[in-house]
């Protein structure tokens, strides 16, 4: 497709966006503006956009597509801004946010207008952030959802999933409400019981000095998702506040009911509530991508003599295996270690599995 596509917010969901459209419409011109004019400045040296515009105003005149990649709340601040510019008539405004009926609601100044806006959320994301991190493949096989409103036509959805197409990406459509349900039960309110655990942890650790050292293992692992952006976090639970308020509710009927079957001490139930969990969580999809972003974590035993950290990422490095993240578990005279190496795409955890195993005497395992 020829035409222009003007990115709104240039980090890494903005930026990837940009590449997948580069890749699949190389006629196409891609500007973007970013608040952080070094992010502009570094995605135009990285070549993710082909123009910086200075401002919102001059980068959305005689634009085929608005892509808006910015925080929720911001979300709303551009779409009255936009709102009140003289846009081409057949352009289709589309955002990136994790939580859709608010959004699309303020989104009535632009029909009003007679500009299509639709909602859009891509359901990936990655543990580094900035416009370097931006990768054409971030979508790849991930669920992108769309939520146009009823007045919408079909062949403007067509044309924007047209213009997505490089993203690779599983594209659904449904509702703003439904969207932030079903975001609310599976991204959102397990930030929210991650974000308690970690809170009630620490709270008893002022008794306990114990706690934190205890902690350094599986529990970092668990509530992994605590440390995302408390700001961006702020704004999505106002913004889904009615469906998070809902499962808060059933959450505290949940766990009186765990209080009941420990208040009884009966056993069987006891049981029984543990391996239903474990069914259903065992029959979930292994290499689908889901609201949060999955975790390529690879554990690799290792004894602790000098140089052992080295041997093994000098390996991954003639390989050229990228990682994102590493840590020790565990490290003692005369006790194996474990080595946490976190990767981007299970690809590159398959790879550096196989490259240890070929390298070094090192046994490793993939995280659960």
């Amino acid at each position: 497709m020829k035409g222009r596509v003007f990115v709104i917010g240039l980090g890494l969901i903005g930026g990837s966006l940009a590449l997948c459209i580069k890749k699949e419409h190389p006629e196409a011109v891609i500007a973007g503006f970013d608040i952080n004019s070094e992010q502009a400045r570094l995605a135009k040296m990285l070549g993710v956009i082909d123009e910086i515009v200075e401002n919102i105003n001059d980068g959305a005149m005689d634009t085929d597509l608005i892509i808006i990649a910015a925080p929720v709340n911001e979300t709303k601040e551009i779409i009255q801004l936009l709102s009140k510019l003289p846009l081409h008539p057949e352009v289709i405004v589309t955002d990136t946010g994790s939580t859709k009926r608010r959004i699309v609601e303020s989104a009535a100044s632009l029909r009003l207008k007679g500009i299509t806006f639709i909602g859009g959320h891509p359901m990936a994301g990655s543990h580094k952030s900035g416009v370097s991190a931006a990768k054409e493949i971030l979508f790849e096989n991930a669920f992108y959802l769309l939520t146009p409103d009823d007045d919408v036509e079909a062949a403007a959805v067509a044309r924007l999933k047209d213009w997505l197409l490089g993203t690779n990406a599983k594209f659904l459509t449904m509702t703003p409400e439904n969207h932030d349900y079903l975001t609310g039960i599976v991204s959102h309110f397990p930030h929210i019981i991650a974000a308690s655990i970690v809170r009630q942890t620490e709270k008893l650790a002022e008794a306990e000095s114990l706690i934190p050292r205890l902690a350094a293992g599986g529990f970092r692992d668990i509530t992994r998702i605590a440390s995302s952006s408390p700001e961006m976090w702020k704004d999505i639970l106002l913004h889904n506040r009615e469906t998070l308020i809902d499962l808060l509710n059933q959450w505290q009927d949940e766990m009186n009911g765990v209080k009941l079957l420990l208040e009884k001490e009966n056993s069987d139930e006891i049981f029984a509530y543990f391996k239903r969990a474990k069914q259903f969580r065992d029959d979930l999809p292994q290499k689908e991508k889901g609201a949060i972003p999955a975790f390529y974590d690879l554990y690799v035993d290792v004894p602790d003599y000098p140089g052992v950290i080295s041997e093994i990422t000098g390996n991954l490095a003639k390989e050229k295996i990228s990682i994102t993240n590493i840590r020790i578990l565990e490290t003692r005279e005369d006790i194996n270690g474990v080595l946490v190496i976190s990767f981007q795409t299970e690809e590159d955890r398959q790879k550096a599995e196989k490259c240890i195993g070929n390298y070094s005497r090192f046994a490793t395992s993939i995280g659960f």
